[in-house]
């Protein structure tokens, strides 16, 4: 029996962001030099299948650093952390290495030059994601206040509304964003913000990939983890752009085939975390039941690197 055609429409950008490639890098290369074990603390990004490979390699991944030996290298992740962290490692005397993305300490160094001109924070994230946490923690407590929705922005209760700036989680969706910076300078029209769009490239590149494909497509798969903030802002960028049927997919196992059935055009992504090898394996079960056209749609190009830091790149 023949198989149904199907015409898969491949986003680019996808996957891989210079940040996640970084912190990775940083985890092997910390192996490579101190051997194992090396500890991280957190998901070093969130993706279980980079991180079990990891795991594989030697890393051990914890919670706290109060779950480290203080004689074995620890690493943070790429989210970033707390400014109380690496100070507990140096009380500690432990040899660290910070992963954080860069464009997450760009929106570190933002908050701390805000907070020194008198300013107090609004941060526009999600309680409970660890760049959230490690952003707010880079200054005292009442120092950054957590705004999730438009309607949060009413219920503010600031120490001065003329000494005022706003931070951006790196990984939102660009159009919720724009609604919550609209309520925020509607209410208070002095804010300050960045000087540059905090919210990062890659984020901003993957999510207008998905916008291009969405007319072409009747369902969208977004290969990330279900903690990827990232992958769930793809989902939901598809939705909104008008793809009916959206899903956030680990594996080509976890593809729900009955919800696909009669479809003939699918788009595919991957969030900032997921390598090219999970996308490679869902393009595969898709040849394994239709006749797979793959249309590539590309619209932004990325030659974003960033360096490890140099404690990896010395030799002795």
């Amino acid at each position: 029996m023949s198989k149904p055609a199907l015409t898969l429409y491949l986003a680019a950008p996808r996957g891989f962001c210079a940040g996640v490639d970084r912190a990775i890098k940083i985890v092997e290369m910390a192996l490579q030099k101190w051997g194992a074990p090396v500890y991280v603390r957190h998901e070093i990004v969130h993706n279980k299948f980079v991180v079990d490979g990891l795991r594989d390699k030697g890393a051990v991944f914890v919670e706290e650093l109060s779950d480290c030996p203080p004689d074995r290298p620890v690493i943070f992740s790429a989210h970033g952390v707390p400014k109380s962290v690496p100070a507990e490692a140096e009380a500690r005397h432990m040899l660290y290495v910070d992963a954080t993305c860069p464009l997450v300490s760009k929106v570190h160094i933002e908050a701390e030059r805000h907070f020194q001109n008198g300013l107090q924070m609004v941060m526009i994230g999600h309680a409970g994601h660890p760049e959230t946490i490690g952003t707010m923690g880079q200054l005292p407590p009442g120092e950054v206040l957590l705004v999730e929705t438009p309607d949060d922005v009413s219920g503010l209760k600031v120490r001065d509304p003329e000494k005022l700036a706003f931070i951006t989680q790196t990984t939102l969706s660009v159009d919720d964003t724009t609604d919550i910076v609209a309520a925020l300078k509607a209410r208070f029209p002095g804010i300050v913000g960045p000087h540059k769009e905090d919210i990062c490239y890659a984020t901003t590149n993957r999510q207008a990939a998905v916008k291009a494909i969405a007319p072409k497509i009747e369902a969208l798969l977004v290969i990330g983890a279900p903690n990827s903030s990232n992958s769930r802002r793809l989902v939901e960028v598809g939705r909104a752009a008008g793809c009916a049927y959206a899903q956030l997919t680990q594996r080509a196992e976890d593809i729900d085939w009955r919800a696909l059935e009669g479809i003939r055009s699918v788009g595919i992504t991957a969030g900032a975390s997921a390598p090219e090898v999970l996308v490679d394996e869902v393009i595969a079960a898709f040849r394994d039941r239709f006749e797979v056209t793959v249309e590539p749609v590309e619209t932004a190009r990325e030659a974003v690197e960033f360096k490890v830091p140099r404690v990896l790149r010395e030799t002795a």
